[in-house]
């Protein structure tokens, strides 16, 4: 043996003396050239990790935090280090991305290990926000629009979502509606309908300005109300002070254009139409990206920090909703009750009557009854005021040097406007104003008599901004003219076949009759907008099919557009018909709300008292029904009014089915 192997040997025995050498190997005639490799290093198999249900588990994280909604959370981390949860995240960041759901059986051993060590750098401590250096794990779709590190992050943030999010929904102010499950600009809207009627004075407050700016150090002091980990601390603070270099989206994007402009500069003949690849993300149909330009302003501007990514909106509906508990105190101390008043004679919750109610006597003066409601929905809230403008400006500079003191927001009076009633408030795309009504009141007089006779009230109007859907339509260049709108060619839809353009168009018609379900005037604006989306696409019929006009358009397809237009050729062609039985042309389904008596009314389903989403009713009866003293109280109840619970009527009709027979227990019953 020569001596650069007995050197080999003697390392091999000194780093493993317990493993045993093979038979060759100790009598030493083991081959120089055909030295075995050391034995690869072993991983644990990720699957075996994967032994729990993480909906389970964030759902019992759900019921924890809505038992004690007070209560700190000292340690989070337990929840960092599990896998099942990452793999959740892993699912749901992949969906964001490619627009679809991977199966957890279907995800390979090796984005199971990268997950792991994503996992093992954050509960370590070794992971860095947008770090293009230190990949753990690649994205199941890279493209050049998004950075390296774009996935990672965005599984990170998915998993600290998860956590955080039932931690502080219970500890949220239940007037708050923007950026939390269950709630949206329809419960928003719905709730100004039932509850802010009889109030002359409206704040109208913008501080969207926490979106932009807002101190570090003030949210991170907001968020450790609830969250004491700081493991989890430290990683909100790391996202929000992560370097937002240049070498991913900002720098492709801007690399684009400048490719863009040299492309453009050599075109020479005709251009081709671009042909997407599989893995590309794929544009948004045309009706989407028309109603994302009718989005309202409350909903456009969206919560952005640093790396925090889907984050930011929970931050800061934390910071805000400090805003939201003062604006709580303030209606419980600003509410006068008076008994000479129609409505709220002795509580804030008066169940006796409705607010919504018309009122039929003056809502301002000494004798009347002082009260104020507040909202809010993202960075801009309303506040309803019944009383004198004095004490609406008095609650103007109230929040306005909280905003200052507490989050440094610097706020003038142009940014919390006060406006009356009779002005209309525009909020979150509707107006809120007064409507007169001339109800009859019928009584019984002294004698029995029962005299009816006209009364005068004020009833609360929710409508649609009619003239912001003018101008919007104006922007989009489908109508001209400001006092009789006519419809302009929808060329966008020019190359597209005329199934796919009613079809897209009826989902644009659909969604904003949605959007506009509780306004008073839905039946007005969505004939609008059928108006002007029938005539779009008839003009755009007729310069497609060489017709001279739309009213060659409308005899040949109809009122709808559902009858099929072809170019008119001397070549024999199939009817359509007998193309539509053979599966060789699509549907072509008519333009929907082509006559008034098609458009739905406006739904006045009133909000009922003390509302909240569904999923908070159903954790609450769970845990009331988890109280040993509650469920035996019920039981009770039940056998007190001699009632039986499912159980034992189960159990009676098996042990009459055993006893008498099925045909037997059938008889007797009829």
């Amino acid at each position: 043996m020569t001596l650069r192997n007995s050197i080999k040997h003697l390392r091999r025995i000194t780093s493993s003396p317990t493993q045993p050498l093979p038979h060759r190997h100790r009598h030493g005639h083991r081959d120089n050239n055909n030295q075995e490799p050391p034995p690869p290093h072993h991983h644990p198999d990720p699957h075996s990790l994967l032994n729990q249900d993480p909906i389970q588990l964030l759902s019992s994280l759900w019921i924890k935090c809505q038992t004690n909604p007070t209560k700190p959370f000292p340690n989070l981390t337990g929840f960092l280090s599990n896998l099942d949860l990452w793999v959740l995240s892993y699912q749901r960041a992949s969906a964001h991305l490619t627009a679809s759901f991977p199966p957890k059986s279907s995800l390979p051993s090796h984005t199971l290990l990268s997950l792991l060590s994503l996992q093992n750098a954050v509960v370590k401590g070794r992971f860095q926000w947008n770090s293009p250096t230190r990949l753990h794990i690649l994205s199941p779709n890279p493209t050049k629009l998004l950075s390296p590190s774009f996935f990672q992050d965005r599984v990170v943030q998915e998993v600290l979502f998860m956590i955080l999010e039932p931690v502080f929904e219970p500890r949220f102010s239940p007037r708050s509606h923007g950026f939390r499950p269950g709630r949206n600009p329809h419960t928003a809207i719905r709730t100004v309908r039932s509850g802010f009627a009889g109030y002359l004075w409206f704040l109208k407050g913008n501080v969207s300005g926490m979106f932009e700016h807002v101190d570090v150090n003030v949210v991170m002091g907001c968020v450790g109300k609830a969250v004491k980990d700081k493991k989890v601390l430290g990683l909100i603070k790391g996202a929000f002070r992560a370097p937002m270099n240049d070498s991913g989206g900002a720098r492709c994007s801007s690399g684009g254009k400048e490719e863009f402009g040299k492309k453009r500069k050599k075109k020479t003949g005709s251009s081709k139409k671009k042909i997407l690849n599989a893995d590309e993300p794929k544009p948004d149909p045309y009706w989407l990206r028309i109603f994302d330009s009718f989005a309202p302003e409350e909903a456009v501007k969206v919560p952005s920090y640093g790396c925090c990514g889907i984050l930011s909106p929970l931050l800061a509906n934390v910071c805000l909703n400090e805003l939201d508990h003062m604006m709580e105190e303030k209606l419980v101390e600003f509410f006068r009750p008076s008994k000479l008043d129609s409505i709220w004679k002795s509580s804030l919750d008066d169940g006796s009557h409705n607010p919504a109610w018309p009122e039929f006597v003056p809502s301002s003066g000494e004798d009347r009854t002082r009260k104020m409601d507040y909202l809010r929905y993202g960075g801009h809230f309303l506040v309803g005021i019944r009383g004198p403008r004095e004490e609406a400006l008095r609650i103007r500079k109230e929040i306005i040097d909280f905003c200052e003191s507490k989050y440094g927001l610097s706020l003038d009076n142009s940014k919390v406007e006060i406006e009356h009633i009779s002005r209309g408030i525009q909020f979150l795309d509707h107006i809120i104003c007064l409507r007169v009504i001339h109800p009859t009141l019928r009584y019984t007089a002294t004698g029995g008599e029962i005299v009816s006779k006209k009364g005068v009230g004020t009833l609360l109007s929710v409508t649609a901004g009619l003239q912001r859907c003018i101008r919007q339509f104006r922007q989009l260049e489908l109508i001209k003219g400001d006092k009789d709108p006519e419809p302009l060619p929808c060329t966008p839809m020019l190359y597209s076949g005329q199934a796919n353009t009613n079809e897209q168009m009826n989902k644009l018609l659909e969604t904003m009759a949605d959007w506009y379900r509780y306004a008073d005037n839905r039946k007005k604006v969505v004939a609008f907008f059928a108006y002007v989306i029938r005539g779009s696409l008839a003009k755009l019929y007729a310069a497609r099919y060489r017709l001279k006009s739309r009213a060659k358009v409308y005899k040949i397809a109809s009122r709808d557009l559902s009858s099929p237009l072809r170019v008119s050729n001397k070549s024999s062609v199939p009817e359509y018909s007998d193309l539509l039985s053979m599966g060789l042309v699509d549907k072509i389904e008519g333009v929907q709300f082509s006559r008034m008596s098609l458009i739905p009314s406006c739904d006045y389903t009133p909000l009922p008292r003390n509302w909240v989403p569904n999923h908070e009713r159903v954790l609450h009866e769970y845990i009331r029904l988890q109280d040993p003293k509650f469920f035996c109280g019920l039981h009770r109840s039940i056998k007190q009014e001699a009632l039986s619970v499912p159980q034992d009527e189960i159990s009676e009709i098996l042990w009459d089915c055993k006893t008498l027979g099925v045909h037997r227990l059938l008889s007797n019953s009829k």
